[in-house]
């Protein structure tokens, strides 16, 4: 409990103490002959000890132009009971009032608490070596190259490649894998999370700004203002109905005296219950904190969400669309097939490392770790990237072209094509076709765990767009189950495809595309949700992503789906319920039906019901 919450509960008890004090005055008649004046003076203390500070905010609303809140409310309605010698009631109101208020408070601040511990990330210091001596740094200061040293039981600081040391690293917190990874000499290491049992040394490959952990932390510093419609729909309805029940109080206590005769006094009473009632603290409370409450339960599983707008398209996905290499393949190729024409194998591989010497593309590797040696790109110049295609560069004073048919058939090359399932790389010297190498990739462990789950949970149609050979891609999407598969694209090739499911699609269901690579970045951001690798996808996909998968693991998008499918569902039963109660007993108190006791469960009694239901969303298995 905070200073403050503390302060309120002891104004609380004080008041509760008083209240008390005086109820059993009233009942036993100790206050039967006391004037009328003397009462209102007792019942006073009580009502500003726990109420001044509703009073104090309602007038300095009222001078900055912001009158209808739910403190004007109260302060009407309760000055409105003292007005017509309703005492005890007034006080009663404002304690229970004040009640409800710390309890909500208590309860924001817990699910508040909950998700800054599950983000409770940022580190404090690095550690770095100087003559022998590690210091302690800001790791602000840290630049890109220097080796910082991480201790057992620290949290890494910055992002960077262990040179010495091994260790088990806790990604819990970024990647709600309970399981430690392993991390040895030549190992990427991300910030955030906490070293094991031994002493890593680590060369720095981000500044602080750009690391895991800071982005991690501004994005869910950013996630509270985007919101979603239902929340949007709540502001706007508060900003509306507030006003409108004021008016109808207003017209409450004054109509009905004058057009059926009779005092004021009981309609004016009516009029003060109707605006107990009427206070919209339920909906404004509870709606921004289930969706809150979403995206902690995200955050758990290890699972970024930008804002509420988009934990609520989530809900409404029906359609899925994979990249396949890094998204549904690990992106780890190796060559499993060498077909020389015209050469040896390990002249063909020799000149197509060359040929990829420059290239960081996941192929490119797997050719290079194929050679088993550095290239010597001396031997190599006018190297030339065609997108879509491949390269064009000249060997050993030789026109070198290496790429995928189109390559070939746009270059008016003579090949012969390869049937194999993996990625086949065509390769031309001096406009003569020189052989194949086949590439193979695997499927990521749980990816066809993870259409089936996302199938069972309501997506319609799962589909694959890639720039592979499509004989790979269809054996891909038969293993995995795919839908829809739409080989050999350029990366505006998957824009189009996007763009047309778009168009097929129906107008309220949403469609989300999952990549990792930085030719995914406009594909990303085209759909209506974006998914993205956070371990392992580049910064420009992580930046154009609305949702980010932090240890790349697909098999929790069905986990996003069923959470953001409980929060609209947690949130929509909050509007129904306060709106439905508070509907009823307005009507009974227009009517005289209902007390100020009823007024105060249809507003304190209704939030902290909402909000209770609300902290479910925080809880995700």
């Amino acid at each position: 409990m905070t200073e403050k919450q503390k302060k309120m509960l002891g104004r609380i008890i004080a008041a509760f103490v008083l209240f008390v004090a005086l109820l059993i005055a009233e009942h036993t008649g100790m206050l039967e002959n006391v004037n009328v004046w003397i009462q209102f003076v007792v019942y006073l203390v009580p009502y500003l000890i726990i109420g001044y500070d509703i009073v104090y905010k309602a007038v300095r609303n009222i001078s900055h132009g912001q009158v209808f809140d739910e403190n004007f409310l109260m302060m009407v309605a309760t000055v409105g009971a003292f007005g017509v010698q309703e005492f005890s009631e007034a006080v009663a109101v404002m304690l229970f009032y004040q009640v409800g208020e710390l309890f909500q408070s208590y309860a924001v601040g817990k699910s508040r608490q909950s998700i800054s511990a599950m983000m409770d990330i940022c580190p404090e210091y690095a550690n770095i070596e100087q003559n022998g001596v590690l210091t302690q740094v800001d790791p602000d200061d840290v630049e890109v190259g220097d080796i910082i040293v991480i201790k057992p039981g620290e949290r890494i600081p910055l992002d960077g490649v262990v040179i010495e040391g091994e260790s088990l690293v806790d990604t819990a917190a970024l990647t709600g894998e309970s399981v430690p990874r392993s991390a040895k000499a030549g190992d990427e290491i991300i910030s955030g999370c906490v070293n094991g049992s031994g002493t890593l040394k680590v060369k720095v490959t981000k500044e602080f700004d750009d690391s895991t952990v800071a982005k991690i932390l501004e994005l869910v510093e950013n996630a509270s203002s985007k919101k979603a419609k239902v929340e949007n729909f709540i502001t706007k309805f508060a900003k509306y109905y507030t006003p409108v029940v004021t008016i109808g109080a207003v017209v409450l206590a004054l109509v009905p005296p004058l057009v059926l005769g009779g005092g004021f006094a009981e309609w004016i009473q009516r009029a003060c219950i109707f605006l107990v009632i009427s206070c919209p603290c339920a909906l404004v409370i509870s709606v921004p904190m289930g969706f809150f409450g979403g995206i902690g339960a995200a955050s758990k599983v290890g699972v970024l969400v930008k804002g509420s707008n988009y934990l609520e398209a989530v809900a409404e996905m029906t359609t899925i669309v994979f990249d396949k290499t890094g998204t549904l393949t690990k992106g780890e190729f190796k060559v499993v097939q060498i077909q020389p024409q015209g050469m040896t194998e390990t002249e063909l591989l020799e000149i197509a490392a060359l040929g990829e010497g420059y290239s960081t593309h996941p192929i490119a590797n797997s050719i290079r770790e194929a050679y088993g040696k550095t290239p010597d790109m001396k031997r190599t110049e006018n190297a030339n990237e065609i997108a879509g295609h491949g390269i064009s560069i000249t060997v050993d004073n030789k026109a070198v072209l290496i790429g995928n048919e189109k390559l070939m058939k746009k270059e008016g090359i003579a090949y012969t094509p390869c049937q194999s399932g993996g990625t086949v790389v065509y390769v031309a010297c001096d406009g003569k076709f020189a052989g194949t190498l086949v590439i193979s990739d695997t499927v990521k462990d749980g990816a066809k765990e993870a259409i089936s789950a996302m199938k069972q949970v309501g997506v319609k149609k799962c589909v694959m767009l890639t720039g592979d050979r499509k004989e790979a891609a269809m054996e891909v999407a038969k293993e995995l189950g795919i839908d829809e598969v739409h080989a050999e694209l350029l990366p505006a090739d998957k824009v189009a495809q996007v763009e047309r499911l778009l168009r097929e699609k129906p107008k309220k269901e949403k469609l989300a595309f999952v990549g990792d690579g930085i030719n995914d970045a406009p594909v990303l951001t085209r759909a209506d949700i974006g998914i993205a690798m956070g371990s392992m996808g580049s910064d420009a996909a992580i930046e154009a992503a609305d949702v980010v998968l932090m240890d790349d693991d697909v098999r929790k998008i069905a986990s996003i789906v069923r959470i953001s499918r409980k929060t609209l569902s947690i949130v929509k039963q909050n509007i129904v319920f306060a709106l439905g109660v508070k509907a009823i007993v307005l009507l009974l108190g227009a009517f005289g039906a209902a007390n100020m006791w009823e007024a105060v469960f249809a507003d304190v009694g209704v939030s902290v019901i909402a909000i209770l239901n609300s902290m479910r969303a925080l809880k995700e298995k």
